[in-house]
């Protein structure tokens, strides 16, 4: 009890230390050897703005999280029926699944002009963008779940006569929901990428907006504030979806 009871301990402290250690470490180089601030920034100028520009970062993290979560939404949600589909239906995995695939190949940031001039500069090219990004991850670790049920546990619910909704309702789903986790946890980076993404070729607002607009004017201290904000929404999403995982797949061990 006790050794776990320092394990939990160790693994709370272990990224604060790193943390520390880390931006200690950039601020004796940059200082060290006389790096100018519009190259990089030290980490105690870039603590000074962030906290000077906190509501506005809020504001405009706010946007892009909105942003991403619809589109992770939309993205898993289409992702999973998809590849619901995909398995009870082999035709039709092999017709779509290329296309699929092909959709994960072309780089975002050739598709971002193109759900502009559908979308307009609005939030729904974001969306659209958070959501092509976000998509894949879940239809491949969707499959793959559904796919990896146990030989022996899938004949004794056809030897009872189960039908296909109660395979897959009392089977194949709960032995899919660790990769469904999965892919939701990778599509909350995705997401917030690509709805930074759409608001670099066209917006008003958001993080991708603040990031721009600083490149533009070499406000780099501001950058990388915009930069932080971003992973801190990151970091937030993921761990949300990993509560949300281990209080629903409590049967495993889901620890990250």
């Amino acid at each position: 009890m006790a050794t776990q009871q320092i394990k939990k301990i160790i693994n709370w402290f272990s990224p604060i230390i790193s943390f520390f250690l880390i931006v200690g470490v950039w601020e004796f180089l940059v200082r060290a050897f006389s790096v100018p601030q519009y190259l990089l920034p030290t980490p105690s100028a870039i603590a000074v703005d962030f906290s000077n520009s906190i509501g506005s970062l809020l504001f405009h993290a706010g946007v892009t999280f909105w942003e991403a979560f619809l589109g992770f939404l939309i993205a898993n949600v289409l992702g999973i029926l998809t590849a619901v589909a995909f398995v009870h239906s082999k035709t039709l995995e092999k017709s779509l699944y290329p296309f699929a695939i092909a959709l994960k190949t072309t780089p975002i940031v050739a598709m971002a002009p193109l759900l502009i001039l559908w979308f307009g500069n609005g939030i729904f090219s974001k969306v659209a963008a958070a959501a092509l990004i976000s998509f894949f991850p879940s239809i491949v670790n969707t499959v793959k779940g559904l796919k990896n049920v146990d030989i022996e546990a899938l004949d004794l619910f056809k030897s009872i006569s189960a039908n296909k909704w109660h395979i897959f309702s009392k089977l194949r789903f709960p032995t899919a929901l660790p990769y469904i986790f999965s892919a939701l946890k990778i599509s909350t980076s995705l997401a917030i990428v690509g709805a930074i993404v759409g608001e670099f070729v066209g917006a008003n607002k958001g993080i991708g907006f603040v990031i721009l607009i600083s490149s533009y004017h070499l406000e780099i201290v501001k950058m990388f504030s915009a930069i932080i904000a971003a992973a801190l929404i990151g970091i937030i999403f993921f761990w949300v979806v990993s509560f949300i995982e281990k209080r629903i797949i409590f049967w495993t061990d889901t620890e990250d």
